[in-house]
Parts: structure tokens; sequence; C-alpha cells
């Protein structure tokens, strides 16, 4: 069907974009006007719909990735194979293997349908990691949702945060454990800014063998385009410009359709056929069928390897009858691969596949010319030069760095260190996460080193960082982490982004693994607002100001616009994902403290920038003076932290975070049902206590190794005390029984969710 673009005005043209679903903006719709101009004929249906998706913010980046290419995608690091020029990044891991690791989001879908949308993230992320020729084994996923208690009427057409997070974990849970990947690592956070518009952010780690890296684009003229896996259907239409605009009260009756359905049970032998079929150097290339759908990934294998296509639709396998054309085209139904195969191993390739008992169709071929020709029941339904589809426009749009005026609130010390302490263990951004970690299963495949949480029989406490054995012939492990706070990055979006990169550094260095890449998940409001952007630049310098500081840099990620609702935009949420190699395994460090008599040390001090800090929440006092890490000094630590872990002297460690350090050494303690016995400066006990500088540990030294220690760590460490038995003592103001703190810890998100 023909779209009357030509004889359209500016009216008309709006009216067209929002009648057919594209989401494109008037001067898009002019080029779109202009373009066919030329070619002196109006625009099918499936001409729109697919211009519609290659020029989505979420599939173009149009308005971000100007700032990105400008000072965030600057750093150079040597390791680095692949840097977000795929669906994911490629680094080396030793000499003959390479890590992939992928980021994204799937926020509004999760919003919208919290199960199905967690879990379709999950099966995407796989794909990503996969199409690169990766075996996935990791999953990772920082969540953020309103606050569990809740009790303000909710905004129209918004479900209640607690529905929310039981069915975002329950879906990751579902498709993770059915498909059969470990999760390992992650975040949840609470926080009213997401109450509208939750944040579901989504990460895999795979491993390969260098030899069979292969990238998302056509071999030769002559290739065939097969279609793997899962039939098409009419779920997971418009998704990504449903992702490219903001949610409002209807969102959910309008675009319902736009979340897809997983399919876990066929994913698993659709990964092993895939990874069978690149192995025996069958392919030429594979992408997966995400954002777009067919639309995006035919055009776009193409378009990377400067050749064109020929598709017909007569042979995509359908869920139902009487789909249309552009619904076929644009389709984002899940558990597809889109694959480049020469012609005189087609055979073969369908043999894998038949064997693994997973469909796959031949749909179209590679073309010379660049252009993309896509014909369905006998009759021509697109044909346009791919430099024009795929060519979205970039957009400069006008942004506003705010000013931040410092704010210290007045506040009288506690005259119960003891109640404060408890306070905070129980908090919901701080309490113990077992309610959902215990859903996932963080030790399928048997890779899993270093678990979510750490601890002797039963006990535990939160660990660091998880750690990966990616290859039984290597004690060579990965270390993964994810982390953000939300509510720096909302006081102050430099310095809460510079933190972010610190903390996630810290916690790889906390496992003895050296920082290795990053990847980001840049979730924002609405970047045609200027006060949007403007926090969106300020992150992206933030993120690079340490990042380059420790020569990582990043290599993957997304960025997810428009979350924001008529309630208003989220808390900037740059979540940012660390991968750290660890040279031996077996010095891997823990969280839980180990033995009695060993000495405790803090690494660092603290200052007093307890802006956004977890104390303030709970005496509910607001203030503005984040933390400013000093890059330099994080390196230095970092490294020397790093030297004294490979002699030894290290018995555990943990970073010093939410809570401060009170919280950190009740968390030490609790996983290794021990007490602590240690002193703290007396002069600002809030500070020594609460404070959540960044760039600190507290590390349990081996008996008769404290002079070594201090020798290499120098004037950053700090003796404060020793592990005892029974009582959590931090001299001079808190003396508590470990069973008390272990009650306040353990015990909020059960009680919470029922």
């Amino acid at each position: 069907m023909d779209v009357p673009v030509l004889t359209s005005n500016e009216e008309e043209l709006k009216e067209i974009s929002r009648a057919t679903g594209v989401g494109l903006e008037l001067q898009e719709m002019q080029q779109v006007k202009e373009y066919f101009q030329r070619k002196k004929r109006n625009p099918t249906d499936v001409e729109l719909q697919a211009l519609g998706q290659a020029w989505s913010e979420h599939c173009s980046y149009k308005t971000s990735m100007p700032i990105l290419k400008e000072v965030l995608l600057t750093i150079e690091a040597s390791q680095n194979m692949v840097v977000v020029e795929e669906d994911a990044g490629v680094v080396t891991f030793d000499e003959d293997h390479a890590y992939v690791i992928a980021f994204e989001s799937h926020n509004h879908p999760s919003a919208i349908e919290p199960y199905g949308g967690a879990a379709t993230g999950i099966g995407g992320i796989l794909r990503d990691v996969v199409c690169m020729g990766a075996q996935p084994v990791a999953l990772i996923d920082p969540l953020f949702f309103g606050p569990l208690d809740y009790a303000d009427s909710l905004p129209r057409g918004v479900k209640h945060p607690k529905f929310l997070f039981s069915g975002v974990v329950a879906g990751i849970r579902d498709y993770g454990n059915r498909v059969g990947i470990p999760t390992v690592a992650g975040q949840v956070c609470f926080h009213p800014g997401y109450v509208s518009n939750c944040i579901v952010n989504v990460g895999c780690i795979g491993i390969v063998k260098k030899e069979d890296i292969i990238h998302s684009r056509v071999g030769a003229p002559g290739d065939y385009f097969v279609l793997a896996g899962g039939r098409t259907g009419r779920d997971g239409i418009h998704g990504v410009t449903f992702a490219s605009a903001e949610l409002h009260e209807n969102s959910e009756h309008e675009s319902r359709s736009a979340v897809q359905v997983g399919d876990p049970i066929l994913k698993e032998p659709l990964i092993h056929a895939c990874l069978e079929a690149n192995g025996k150097k069958l392919l030429s290339g594979m992408k997966d069928l995400g954002g777009g759908g067919l639309s995006c990934a035919v055009g776009e294998m193409a378009y990377a390897a400067g050749y064109g296509a020929e598709v017909t639709l007569d042979t995509v396998p359908l869920k139902e009858t009487g789909m249309e054309s552009w619904e076929i085209w644009v389709s984002e139904s899940q558990e597809r691969m889109m694959l480049s195969v020469p012609v005189e191993n087609v055979d073969e390739v369908k043999s894998i596949f038949d064997g693994w008992d997973v469909p796959c169709t031949v749909i179209g071929r590679v073309i010379p010319e660049k252009v993309l020709r896509i014909t369905h029941k006998g009759k021509k339904i697109l044909e346009m030069e791919l430099d024009f589809l795929t060519k979205s426009p970039r957009y400069r749009r006008p942004y506003t760095v705010r000013t931040i005026h410092p704010v210290v609130p007045e506040l009288e010390p506690p005259t119960n260190y003891n109640e404060v302490l408890l306070e905070l263990l129980s908090s919901p951004n701080i309490c113990s996460r077992e309610w959902v970690i215990r859903q996932y299963d963080h030790e399928v495949r048997g890779s899993t080193v270093i678990k979510p949480l750490n601890g002797k029989i039963g006990y535990y406490t939160h660990g660091d960082a998880a750690i990966m054995r990616p290859l039984r012939s290597s004690y060579q492990g990965l270390a993964i982490t994810a982390d953000v706070n939300p509510r720096w990055v909302e006081l102050d979006p430099y310095w809460g982004a510079a933190a972010t990169v610190d903390e996630v550094c810290r916690n790889l260095v906390s496992v003895g693994a050296v920082p290795h890449s990053l990847a980001d998940c840049l979730n924002f409001g609405n970047p045609e607002k200027p006060e949007r952007l403007g926090d969106f630049f300020q992150v992206a310098e933030g993120l690079h100001l340490v990042a380059s500081a420790m020569n990582i840099s990043f290599v993957s990620g997304n960025v997810s616009f428009y979350n924001e609702s008529h309630s208003g935009a989220i808390p900037p949420t740059p979540t940012i994902l660390g991968v750290g190699i660890v040279r031996d395994l077996r010095c891997a460090v823990t969280a839980d403290l180990k033995a009695s008599g060993n000495s405790l040390y803090q690494v660092g001090t603290a200052q007093e920038e307890m802006g956004g800090s977890e104390y303030y929440q709970v005496r509910h006092v607001t203030g503005n003076q984040i933390p400013q890490t000093s890059p330099g000094v994080l390196r230095r630590r970092t490294s020397a932290l790093l030297a004294a872990i490979e002699k030894g002297c290290v018995a555990s460690c943990h970073d010093i975070s939410h809570g401060g350090l009170g919280v950190c050494l009740s968390e030490m303690a609790l996983g290794g049902n021990h007490g602590v016995s240690v002193t703290v400066d007396d002069r600002n006990l809030e500070t020594a206590l609460f404070s959540e500088s960044p760039s600190r540990w507290v590390v349990e030294v081996v008996r008769g190794k404290e002079d070594e220690f201090e020798h290499v760590l120098g004037e950053d460490a700090h003796r404060i005390g020793a592990v005892t038995d029974g009582f959590l003592t931090i001299n001079p103001v808190i003396n508590l029984p470990l069973d008390q703190v272990r009650a306040a810890w353990e015990d909020t998100l059960w009680r919470m969710m029922g």
C-alpha cells in the first residue's frame, strides 16, 4: 500500500507519522518526502515503516552519538578488538581467546509487562553475544524501581513498584534459568523517580576463540540470507519506536503489542546450532534479530559489507495468517538469528539446524548494488538505496548544563549510633538482596568461582564482583560487576558519573581483578529537553574522566532516552558494567572475614562529602555535596592493593560504598560470622562511620603480614582494629551483637515482598 507523502503538507506529514506509528519527526518526514520526490513515487507502507525503525533513536543513536564520539568514545586501550561497531564489544582474554560484552536496556517493555519485558531483555542480550560467535557464560541485571512501600496514588496507567519488581525478577529468573546461563551480578535500587518508569538493564559476557569471531555483515554477493530460529508474529511490532518515545497513561493499551514474547526453550538449541555452524566456518556473517527485526538486520548486514540485498517475505515462517507485509518486516518476534551463508554451505547449515530441531529458511541473497529490494506475494514492496535507509539524521540538539549550588544541611549528631547503623542496614538500598539472588541459578554450567553471595557455610554477605572461569584449561578468570548511584548522578551528573566508574573499579579490585573493560547503559529522560541532554553531556564527561585515567574504555553499550512520562523523568542513570581479569583464580579474594586475630585496615580516609548518602536518607535531610573522585588517587590505590593481594597479604576485602565504613564492616562480619573491634576518629564520628567517599576499601590482613601490607600501601593504609568473635564494636559509639546486625540486614526484602 502506498502512503500519500508527496501530496502532504507539514501537518499531514506529522499525522502520517503518528497514525502509522513510525515515530519520525517532521524534518525526517520531509527528508522522506524529498527522497521519494526524486524517485517520482510515494513510499510504500513497508518502506515508511522500515525508515521508522532504522531512524529511531533506539536504533540510530541520532542524538547521543555526536556527544559520545566527541567525549566518551575517545579512549583507546590495547586489549580492545571490536569497540561499539557491532552488537557487542570484543576484548582480548588471552593469546587465543577473547571475551564478548554486551549491555542493553529493556525499560519500556518492562514497565508495560514486567515478566515478558524482562525475559525478552535477557533473550536479546544473549543473542548480541552469540552473534559475535561467542558462548555466553554470564548474565547481569541492574534493576531500578520505585519504593516497594509506595503508598501514594499511582499515576494513571502505572503499575505498583512491588508488582513490577516481582514480575521483572521472575522474568529474568525463568528465562536465564531455563536457557542455562548463570545470572551472577547486578544491582537493585529503589528511588521515587522510578515509580512511573522502571529501569531494567541486562548484560551478558561470552567467551570465543579469536579464530571464531564472526561479524554482523554479509560475506559476498551471492551469499544467502538464512533466517534461523522462531517464527515471526505480531508481537514486538514497533518495539524500537515505542522505546524512542515517552510513556503516557495509555501506553499499555496502545503499545502492548510492542512487547515481545520470549521462548528460552527454543533459545538454548538455537545458540548451540549457531555456534556449531560458525565453529565449522560455514557462515560468512551473523546478526541477531533484535530492534527493528528483519528491517534492521538485513539492511545493516548488507550495508556493513558495502553490498545490498534482495529478500522475499514469502518464505518467512509466520506464527499466524493474515499478517501485513510491513508487520512481517518490522516484527521483533524473539529467538531469531540472521545468517549470511555462502551458497555451497547452505545444505550443511540446514543439516546442523535440523539436528538441533531449530527451523532455518533461506529468505534472500546478497547483491552487489547497495540497494535493498523486498518482494511479497509476487509484488515489490520495498526498494531503497541503503545509503538513505541506514544513514539516519544526526542531531546537535541544544543542551543546558546546570549550575549546582552547594547545600550542606545542619544536622545534630545522632543520640544512638547503634540505632542509626541498624536502620542503615535495613534500608532498602543496603539490605540483603538474597530474595533476588536465590531465585537465579548462578552456578549452572559450573564456571562460577566467586558467587554473588560470599561467606562460610550457613552465612553470607554481598560480594563485590562475581568471578567466572570461562576456560577449563586455564586458571585465568573474568570478574564481573555493575553499579551506579542514581542519587549522586541526580544531584551532580558529572561527579556522580565519575564516582560510578570509581565504584566499578573498586569492586573489581576487591576480588583481585585488574579492571579491563567497561560497557555502559545510559538511561535518561527526553533528550529534546535541554536540561536532560545537559545531564547526558555531563555524565559522558564524568565517565571519561575516570575511565581514561584507568586506561580502560567503553567497548559496548546502549543509550536509552525517553525514560519519562507525564509524571516526570527518571533520575539520570548511567549504569556501568565492568569486567576485570583475574590472573590466577586461586588467589581471588572475597568479602567475608576469615579469622579472629587478623588485622583490619582502611585504605584511604573519609571526607566530609555526604550529599546523596544513605546516612542523609535515614536522617531525612538533603545535601548535594557528593563525593568527588580523584582519578590519580584511585589509580594509585588500585595498583597498590592489587600488589598486596598478589603477595598474599589480603584475607578479605570489601569496598566502602553505600552506608560507609559502618555498613562495610557489618557486611564483612556477617559473611564470616566474625566480630570486629575497631576504633575510628571521634572528632567527626558521622563522617568517619557513614561517609561514602570513593577510592576506599576495608582490608583484612593476614596475621604477620601487616608490615608488608603497610609497605605496599604506604600512606593509604590505616590500621583500625582486628577481627574478633561475636560483637560488632566500633569504638567509641557502636557495640552490637552479630545476631542483631544480621536480623536488621536480612529481613527487609523478605518482609516487604511477603
